[in-house]
C-alpha cells in the first residue's frame, strides 16, 4: 500500500505546479453562498498547499519521500515568489528569522556532517518560505478563508481516519504520525476559536475547536495538551488583555487538572501510582517523579557531549541528527524529542536566541495587529497566528517539532504570512463584510 505514496506524491506535486501555470479559475465563495471569486494561479497554489500540509506520504524504506516533498515543496515556493505579482512582506520578524537561517549556515562549516547538516535546515527554511508566499499571494480574505477552511477540513478527515482502526490497511503513510498531528490540531483549534469569536459566533466553529482539543488528551500526548494550554492562554491574552487573567489561570488550571485527574494522562506522567493535586500544590513532587520515558537522560548526554564547552556556538548544524544515524543510542532512537535542546547542541545560546526572539516579534506583531486593525478578517488572521505560534512555540520543549515543520511549523507562520498579506491588501480589495 505504501507504493500509492509515490503515485500521490506525483500526482499532488504536478497540480500544485501546474497551478502555478493558470490564468485563474472561478472557486465558490467559502463564506458566501452562491458567490463566486476569480482564484489566480498563485492564490490556487497557496490554497492548495496550505491545505494539505497534513499529508505526509511517506514510504517505509528507501528513497525519503518526505524529505524529498519537503525539498519539492520548497522549490515550489520559491517557483510563487517568483511569479506573484504582489511582493513577500519582511517585517523585522522576517529579518530576524533570516539572521537565525544564516547562522545555521554558518554551523554547516563546522558540523561533522554537511549533509545532515543540509537536512536540518532546510526543515527550518521551510516555515519561513511558507511565510513568505503566504504575504506575496493572499490579497483577499476569501483566499484566506478557502485555505484555511481547506487545511481544516484534511485535519477533520484526519481525525476521523485516526479513530477508524483502518487507517494502516487503508491509508498507510498518508497523513502524519500522531504526534504531529495533534501539534497541528493546536493551530486549527486557535483557527477555529478566533472564528467564533470574530466571525459571527456560529456554533460549528465553537463544535471544531472542541473537537481538535480532544485528540491530545484521548491519545495521551503531554505536549501537545501543554501546547493546546498555551495557545488558549494566549487566545485569552489577544481577546481580552487584562480581563484575560481570569481565562489565563482557568487554562492553567484546567491543564494542571488533566494532568492529575485523567487517569491515563496521570500513569504516563510520573512514575509513581498516586499522586494527587495536592501533591503538586504543597510542592512534594520533584524532577525525579516525572516520567521523561529516558528525555532528561538523553538530553543531558547530548548536552554533556555536543553544547558544554560550546554554550556560545554549539557543535555544528545537523550534529546530533549524524550523531543519531552512525551510533545506536536509548534503544535505536533517532531524534533528540527536544527541539529547544538539539538548538542549543547544535548551534548553541545564538542559535536559540535568534530563533526564540523570532517567534516572540511574531506573536508581538500580531498582537499589535488584532488590537490596532478594525478588519475582522485581519483580526481572526492575527489571532489565529499569535495563539497558534505561542502553542506550537511551547511544544518545542520535549517533541521533534521541527521534524514535522510541514504540519507543524508550517501553519502558524502561514496563517502569520497571510496576516502580512492582508494587511497589504486592505487598501487595495474590497473586504469581505
Amino acid at each position: 500500500m505504501f507504493v500509492l505514496n509515490y503515485l500521490y506524491f506525483l500526482i499532488l506535486t504536478l497540480i500544485l505546479l501546474s497551478c502555478l501555470n493558470r490564468k485563474g479559475k472561478a472557486l465558490n465563495s467559502p463564506w458566501i453562498e452562491r458567490r463566486k471569486l476569480r482564484f489566480t494561479g498563485p492564490e490556487l497554489f497557496w490554497t492548495l498547499l496550505f491545505s494539505t500540509g497534513m499529508l505526509s506520504l511517506s514510504a517505509p524504506a528507501g528513497l525519503d519521500l518526505m524529505a524529498l516533498r519537503l525539498f519539492s515543496l520548497e522549490v515550489a515556493c520559491l517557483l510563487c515568489l517568483c511569479i506573484a505579482k504582489g511582493r513577500a512582506a519582511f517585517p523585522l520578524s522576517a529579518l530576524c528569522y533570516t539572521v537565525f537561517l544564516v547562522w545555521l549556515i554558518v554551523g554547516l562549516f563546522y558540523t561533522p556532517s554537511v549533509p545532515y547538516g543540509v537536512r536540518v535546515l532546510l526543515k527550518y527554511l521551510y516555515p519561513f518560505l511558507v511565510m513568505l508566499t503566504a504575504s506575496a499571494v493572499v490579497r483577499d480574505p476569501e483566499v484566506f478563508l478557502k485555505a484555511s477552511l481547506g487545511a481544516r477540513m484534511v485535519a477533520l478527515v484526519s481525525i476521523i481516519v485516526s479513530f477508524s482502526f483502518v487507517e494502516h490497511l487503508l491509508f498507510p503513510g498518508v497523513f502524519w504520525y500522531a504526534t504531529a498531528r495533534a501539534i497541528n490540531y493546536i493551530s486549527i483549534c486557535m483557527l477555529s476559536l478566533a472564528l467564533f469569536c470574530c466571525a459571527g459566533r456560529r456554533r460549528k466553529d465553537l463544535l471544531y475547536a472542541g473537537l481538535f482539543a480532544l485528540p491530545c488528551l484521548l491519545w495521551v500526548f503531554r505536549t501537545s495538551i501543554m501546547g493546546t494550554v498555551a495557545g488558549l492562554m494566549c487566545f485569552s491574552l489577544f481577546k481580552y488583555r487584562l480581563r484575560s487573567l481570569p481565562f489565563i489561570a482557568a487554562a492553567f488550571l484546567l491543564g494542571v487538572a488533566a494532568v492529575f485527574c485523567i487517569p491515563a494522562v496521570n500513569r504516563k506522567m510520573f512514575n509513581k501510582e498516586g499522586v494527587t493535586m495536592q501533591d503538586f500544590f504543597e510542592g512534594r513532587l520533584s524532577k525525579d517523579d516525572i516520567n521523561s520515558n529516558a528525555r532528561f537522560a538523553m538530553w543531558q548526554y547530548f548536552e554533556n557531549k555536543f553544547y558544554r564547552g560550546r554554550e556560545l556556538q554549539g557543535s555544528g548544524t545537523g550534529t546530533t541528527q549524524q550523531h543519531f544515524y552512525t551510533h545506536h543510542l536509548f534503544g535505536g532512537l533517532r531524534v533528540l524529542h527536544s527541539d529547544i535542546e538539539q538548538m542549543k547542541c547544535d548551534n548553541g545560546l545564538i542559535g536559540l536566541t535568534l530563533y526564540y526572539l523570532s517567534i516572540t516579534l511574531i506573536i508581538g506583531h500580531c498582537f499589535l495587529v488584532f488590537t490596532g486593525n478594525r478588519r475582522r478578517w485581519i483580526k481572526v488572521c492575527a489571532l489565529t497566528a499569535g495563539s497558534s505560534m505561542a502553542g506550537v512555540a511551547v511544544t518545542l520543549y520535549s517533541d521533534n517539532v521541527v521534524n514535522y515543520s510541514m504540519c507543524t511549523l508550517a501553519y502558524p507562520f502561514g496563517f502569520y504570512g497571510m496576516m502580512l498579506g492582508l494587511l497589504k491588501g486592505q487598501s487595495q480589495q474590497k473586504f469581505l463584510p
